[in-house]
């Protein structure tokens, strides 16, 4: 047995108005419903408003003249301002809440055509979200008014699954966007990707805050443009991209550069200034290194977050500024806050999204794509391609991604490196001779922090009374070279990537964390006692 035709629709208050005889010599959208000779309403659902009862009764009779067999449920829905999103979509939505559909039985469409154009964009989101199961209708009057020609009808599935192009289109789109955030390099680290490919929906449907964290160097204020750039291709902001160190900020210049000041409010301010929130107005505003802002200026800065206003320095007066607030810290700001040096109410607020970018030694199939792009960047500005022997390729990248290499600059390092090597090629190749140089550079770079980190390993200090007189000379050049090793890594994850660095492609299974656990665990020792 057929499924029933239900319509859903407003009543139009002047395209179904009319009570002449004349009435039936011109297009009306509701009554053209029922005028269809390849379609059969079973049922029409007409929304109206009080104050227009007489015409929902007048046209419900005429549809009774067209198509008897049509039921007619006149609905009463009074929407304070027909023109208010949230009066509308709050009425449809009541109304489908309580409404009985039975999709087993009957298919729906909701009429587009009539009511205010909020009331369709309502109704098209009703359908959308399938609060109203069913398909959208789209009427439209004949080239010429007849009385017998109701014009023409389209359904409309909003089921984007039905239209492979459009989701492949949708698809591109989403892949365009990764490559944007990315810069166009083929990252290969799963962590990496994942978390851009999360920033990327954040950024595209989010005005809220975002905080990213990670060590200097790995690229926040980078993802943090692109980002802003992503988001102006989209129309989202109209405004700039502002961005400060506020590691630079201090005393009255830091409220002054910020929020901005009147002539005269202290020493040296002899003009008026707008400062740099005001200056990101429907922009996005990058604070990198937020954790340095003063307890002064952090309290400013969390009212202008949550009430887009803020008092000038000097000023009685309020200003305001609608941007997004992108904050970036190299520092663990819940640290800070168990501390008292950031305010607690401020961090919760800018912490609604918060990511962590992982530094260039946490990525170390990152490398390659890294190397190339720098690569192909420097010809680009140069005019002077610039390539490495194969043998070289394989020398350098082999010390990159070794545990030998830091990389505690992380891609500030990479691209110093790779700008040296590129500047010294002759012929536009980079040999095994540049390389080795190079890394002799690198490690020279690297000493300082390499000396510290190697310096006085006391195992007797680490290990239980007596316990190191029992090590064998192996094991204990073994055991000091892991606990250099852990005390240069980021995290016991870290530290496992960099001691397994061989074995671990060799696994099915990888748990580079665990096998460090263990290792550690047989001589008593654990990864927070290596970094007391």
């Amino acid at each position: 047995m057929p499924k029933k035709n239900v319509v859903i629709g407003f009543m139009g208050t002047q395209l179904d108005a009319g009570q002449g005889a004349g009435r039936w010599e011109k297009w009306r959208p509701t009554i053209s419903l029922v005028q269809q000779e390849d379609t059969i309403i079973d049922r029409l659902e007409l929304f109206y408003a009080t104050k227009h009862e007489a015409l929902a009764r007048f046209l419900a009779r005429d549809i009774a003249t067209v198509s008897p067999d049509t039921v007619v449920n006149l609905v009463r829905m009074d929407v304070a301002d027909p023109w208010d999103f949230g009066d509308m979509y709050a009425a449809l939505y009541d109304w489908a809440r309580s409404y009985r559909f039975d999709p087993a039985h009957e298919q729906y469409r909701a009429h587009i055509t009539t009511g205010t154009h909020v009331a369709q964009i309502c109704m098209f989101l009703m359908v959308e979200s399938r609060f109203i199961p069913g398909v959208l209708l789209q009427t439209a009057p004949p080239w010429k008014q007849q009385r017998d020609n109701p014009g023409s009808y389209l359904l409309i599935d909003l089921d984007l699954s039905r239209y492979d192009v459009l989701a492949q289109r949708f698809g591109q789109a989403h892949t365009e966007a990764l490559e944007f955030l990315k810069s166009g390099i083929p990252t290969r680290n799963a962590r990496f990707n994942a978390l851009i490919e999360e920033i990327e929906r954040v950024a595209v449907r989010s005005q809220a805050p975002i905080l990213l964290t990670g060590p200097t160097g790995a690229g926040k204020s980078h993802l943090a443009r692109r980002m802003f750039e992503l988001k102006k291709s989209r129309h989202q902001v109209q405004g700039d991209f502002v961005e400060v160190n506020c590691a630079t900020l201090r005393g009255d210049g830091a409220a002054s550069t910020l929020f901005g000041h009147k002539k005269g409010a202290f020493t040296g301010a002899a003009a008026d200034r707008a400062g740099l929130l005001r200056m990101a107005h429907k922009g996005v505003l990058f604070l990198d290194e937020i954790g340095e802002l003063g307890v002064d200026e952090q309290a400013m800065l969390l009212k202008a977050v949550e009430e887009k206003r803020f008092f000038p320095m000097g000023s009685d007066r309020e200003v305001s500024s609608d941007f997004q607030l992108v904050a970036g810290t190299n520092r663990d700001l819940r640290i800070d806050v168990a501390q008292g040096r950031f305010r607690e109410d401020l961090f919760a607020r800018i912490n609604l999204w918060s990511y962590t970018l992982p530094g260039l030694a946490q990525r170390p199939e990152d490398i390659e794509p890294n190397v190339d792009h720098l690569l192909a960047r420097y010809g680009a500005e140069s005019g002077r391609a610039v390539r490495f022997n194969a043998e070289a390729s394989a020398k350098y990248l082999q010390f990159a991604k070794s545990s030998d290499a830091l990389w505690s600059g992380n891609f500030r390092d990479l691209m110093a490196s790779v700008t040296r090597m590129a500047t010294l090629a002759d012929g536009g190749r980079i040999s095994t001779s540049l390389v080795d140089a190079e890394i002799q550079r690198l490690r020279w770079l690297w000493q300082p922090a390499g000396e510290s980190a190697q310096s006085d390993v006391r195992l007797d200090d680490l290990l239980p009374d007596g316990a190191e007189g029992e090590l064998d000379l192996f094991d204990r050049l073994q055991l000091e070279a892991v606990v250099r090793v852990c005390r240069q890594a980021h995290s016991l994850s870290d530290g496992g990537r960099r001691l397994f660095d061989r074995s671990r492609t060799q696994r099915t299974v990888v748990n580079d964390a665990d096998r460090l656990r263990k290792y550690l665990s047989k001589f008593g020792l654990t990864w927070e006692k290596l970094h007391r």
